[in-house]
């Protein structure tokens, strides 16, 4: 394998890669090297089968298997399916227009450490793919904040929500998503993570809060902590922490949930069609 980055902010191409074989211990300690350094990773080029996905994703931890249990794989409950397409009437996958800035995971007590995500069917008009990939760099969102900021961020921590991102997604137009059951809710209730982490790959300090699931500063009045999530989540969506990927069909996606937010831009239409499969894999090979 080879590795060729994008930009000095985030992402990087792996070249000579085929997933759908098993990888060896000194592959797989390559991909979590450059996950953590480069914090987003693509391989073009890729065939694979859902279950050769799973088996992939399997090397670096343990698979989610999401709590609304919905668009999953019926043999392959860990695989879910992203998409716009219905068929007979009924949708084929749970769309993610319209998700914006987040971090999977970040509502679970086991937090995520990568997103693995296979491009079956890609939207384009006009020649240039629709539904793209935007990430923003959380050790240098961290890196560039205030001292005082940082300083007192040090020993806060923060309540995530899973249940306000799901909110939001309902209320997006044509959303057929349901409430969250009472047993969903209580099966992932809020919980509470460090506002910074020290990232276990590269050791240095991420700003671990975003837009989708973090509702409070535990530490705070509620004014102050609706004041400066309000304020970091402004401050980590900026220009220059930002790196967009560009989708082609039979790439894979894999991406850094620890040292990264992102979100899929919402510009195609219903009869512009995306099909994607996606693995979540907690980060409990770290913690």
């Amino acid at each position: 394998m080879q590795i060729v980055p994008e930009n000095k902010v985030l992402g990087a191409k792996v070249l000579h890669a085929d997933l759908s074989k098993p990888i060896n211990p000194l592959e797989r300690k390559q991909i979590i090297e450059w996950l953590g350094n480069y914090g987003v990773l693509a391989f073009s080029n890729q065939d694979l089968t859902p279950r050769q996905l799973r088996d992939f994703s399997a090397n670096f931890g343990e698979l989610e298997i999401n709590v609304a249990k919905v668009a999953q794989d019926p043999e392959l409950p860990e695989v879910m399916t992203l998409s716009n397409m219905v068929q007979d009437g009924k949708p084929l996958g749970l769309s993610d227009a319209g998700q914006d800035w987040h971090t999977d995971m970040s509502y679970s007590k086991m937090i995520a450490f990568t997103n693995i995500l296979y491009g079956i069917k890609i939207p384009y008009r006009n020649g240039k793919s629709l539904g793209n990939t935007e990430f923003s760099n959380m050790h240098a969102a961290y890196e560039g904040l205030p001292q005082d900021i940082q300083a007192s961020l040090e020993n806060k921590t923060i309540t995530h929500d899973f249940n306000k991102f799901w909110e939001k997604m309902r209320q997006v137009k044509g959303s057929t998503r349901l409430p969250l059951t009472p047993e969903q809710r209580k099966e992932k209730p809020p919980v509470i993570h460090p506002a910074i982490l020290v990232h276990p790959i590269t050791k240095r300090k991420v700003l671990y809060a975003n837009p989708g699931y973090s509702v409070r500063i535990n530490e705070l009045p509620e004014d102050e902590s609706d004041e400066l999530l309000a304020f970091l989540f402004a401050h980590q969506l900026q220009e220059k922490f930002r790196y967009a990927f560009d989708w082609e069909e039979k790439n894979v996606l894999m991406w850094d949930n620890m040292g990264t937010i992102h979100n899929a831009v919402a510009d195609y239409r219903p009869d512009e069609h995306r099909y994607i499969k996606r693995c979540q894999v907690a980060a409990n090979l770290f913690f």
